[in-house]
C-alpha cells in the first residue's frame, strides 16, 4: 500500500473508503504548484490501490478552494525571450494542470466531491472531473476565469456542459462569472444533494471519525464542511461495499459512452461485458441476495 504522505494534501483510509483533503487553509486551498502536484499523485496511487473501492475529496479550513493561487504561478508573469519558447512553455504547464484533475477521472474508483462554501474557479474543473458532488447550504460555485481575463481552460468548459445538460446556464456561467448558490446546483443538477442540519453531525461524526480526525468544527462553515464529508463519507462506503467488477465497470462504461454515439457505447459495452460476465462476483452476488447477508468480494 502507498504511504500516502504529500506535502499539500492528506489522506484518511478507513475500511475500503479514502478521504482525500487538500490541505492549504491558510491559502484557501489555493492551487498552486505542489497541490496540483499532489492531487495528480494521490489519484494515480488511488487508482492503483486495490485495498481502496471509492474515494471522497475535500477542501480543509474555510472553504474547498479559492482556485488558482495568483500569487504562486507565472501565467501573467511578462518574461522576455522567443515568444515561441514561452508559448510552449505555458503550454506545458496547462497540461500538467489538466492532467490533475484528469487523474480524478482517469481513477477507476468512484470520487465523490465533499463541497463547502467557496468552489471557485479551478474548484469548479476539479470537481466536475468527480462522479459525484455532495455540498453544504452556504457553498457556491464560480467560473472566476472571466474576471482574471482568462477562458477556463482546465476542465470546466468541457465536463460543465455534459454534468448539467444546459449548455445556456454555462454560457451565463462562464460569461459572467457569477456565483452559483447551493439550491441552485442542486436544481441544476450540478450537485446531487444538499447539506444544512447540524444535528446531523452527530451522528455522523460518530460513525466517521477516523475520517473525519483532520477537520475540527470551530464555527457554522466547520459544521457544515463535516456533514457534507460524513455524507460523502457514507455513500463512499456503500459504493465501495458493491462488486468492484460492476462499480469499475459502470464507470468506464459511463466514460465512454458520454464521448461517443448511442450505437458506439452499445457496442463497447458487448466487448466489456463479454470478458466481464465471467466474475465470480456475480454468483456471489446472487448467494448473498438468497441468504439476505452482505456479498464479501475479492480485490480488482
Amino acid at each position: 500500500m502507498p504511504n500516502y504522505q504529500y506535502e499539500t494534501v492528506t489522506v484518511t483510509i478507513i475500511d475500503k473508503v479514502a478521504h482525500v483533503q487538500m490541505n492549504r487553509p491558510k491559502k484557501l486551498n489555493a492551487f498552486n504548484p505542489g497541490l496540483i502536484r499532489d492531487v495528480q499523485a494521490v489519484f494515480r496511487a488511488l487508482a492503483d490501490d486495490r485495498d481502496i473501492g471509492a474515494v471522497v475529496v475535500s477542501g480543509s479550513g474555510r472553504m474547498f478552494t479559492a482556485g488558482l493561487d495568483l500569487g504562486q504561478t507565472d501565467i501573467t508573469s511578462s518574461k522576455e525571450g522567443d515568444l515561441a519558447r514561452l508559448a510552449y512553455n505555458k503550454r506545458a504547464h496547462l497540461k500538467d494542470f489538466q492532467a490533475a484533475f484528469t487523474a480524478i477521472e482517469d481513477c477507476e474508483k468512484p470520487v465523490i466531491a465533499a463541497i463547502h462554501n467557496g468552489c471557485y474557479g479551478a474548484g469548479v474543473d476539479m470537481v466536475t472531473a468527480c462522479d459525484m458532488r455532495y455540498c453544504s447550504k452556504d457553498a457556491l460555485f464560480c467560473v472566476k476565469e472571466v474576471d482574471v481575463g482568462l477562458a477556463a481552460d482546465v476542465g470546466t468548459l468541457q465536463r460543465l456542459p455534459k454534468v448539467i445538460g444546459s449548455q445556456s446556464l454555462v454560457r451565463e456561467l462562464c460569461y459572467t462569472g457569477r456565483n452559483l448558490l447551493a439550491d441552485e446546483a442542486l436544481q441544476c443538477g450540478l450537485v446531487n444533494r444538499v447539506f444544512e442540519n447540524q444535528e446531523q453531525l452527530i451522528g455522523m461524526q460518530k460513525a466517521h471519525a477516523p475520517c473525519l480526525s483532520n477537520t475540527t468544527p470551530t464555527n457554522l462553515i466547520c459544521f457544515l464542511s463535516l456533514i457534507t464529508i460524513a455524507e460523502s463519507l457514507k455513500m463512499a462506503a456503500l459504493i465501495a461495499s458493491k462488486s468492484p467488477v460492476a462499480v469499475v465497470g459502470t464507470k468506464h462504461n459511463l466514460l465512454y459512452s458520454r464521448d461517443h454515439s448511442v450505437a458506439e457505447g452499445l457496442a463497447y459495452t458487448v466487448t466489456w461485458s463479454s470478458a466481464m460476465l465471467n466474475t465470480e462476483d456475480i454468483p456471489k452476488s446472487f448467494a448473498a441476495f438468497v441468504n439476505k447477508e452482505p456479498a464479501t468480494y475479492s480485490k480488482l
